[in-house]
């Protein structure tokens, strides 16, 4: 996926086990955000730093959504855990994971398996996408998204 291609439309369940379709957010801004796993590290800063701006991306209308391949009820204990106010979707089927190009081979310690490549996407109103962050830092993913919404 680049720059000025129509993002992919798609309907996961949310950690309620609701089903959420990205097109049904067509005139808000959207940042799609890809993470590997709950519960581990970075994926847990990432989505802290998230929280931490929520306040800022709702004043500016922006709807947060984060995918991964875990359970519903692995998104359920996450957001509990730490008080995670945005939309986070299980793809276990890999169905947005795979139309988003984010599936893609990783070597750790040497060794070569498939996995999610933390990727961020800005959507915007149209549906178009509008910028693409691909490798991002868990860190400072949610500050860079926030400074290229200004």
């Amino acid at each position: 996926m680049k720059k000025g291609d129509m993002a992919p439309d798609f309907t996961l369940a949310d950690k309620e086990g609701k089903s959420v379709t990205l097109s049904g957010f067509r005139g808000r801004k959207v940042v799609l955000y890809f993470y590997p796993k709950d519960n581990t590290p970075g994926c847990t800063r990432q989505a802290c730093a998230f929280a931490g701006f929520f306040a800022e991306f709702r004043k500016k209308d922006v709807v947060v959504i984060g995918i991964s391949r875990d359970s519903v009820e692995s998104h359920r204990k996450f957001a509990e855990k730490y008080d995670l106010p945005f939309i986070l979707l299980s793809d276990p089927e890999l169905q947005a994971i795979q139309a988003y190009g984010v599936w893609q081979e990783k070597k750790l310690y040497g060794k070569s398996s498939m996995g999610v490549v933390r990727t961020t996407f800005i959507i915007d109103e149209a549906g178009m996408i509008a910028e693409v962050m691909p490798k991002v830092k868990p860190d400072t993913n949610a500050a860079d998204v926030l400074a290229l919404l200004k």
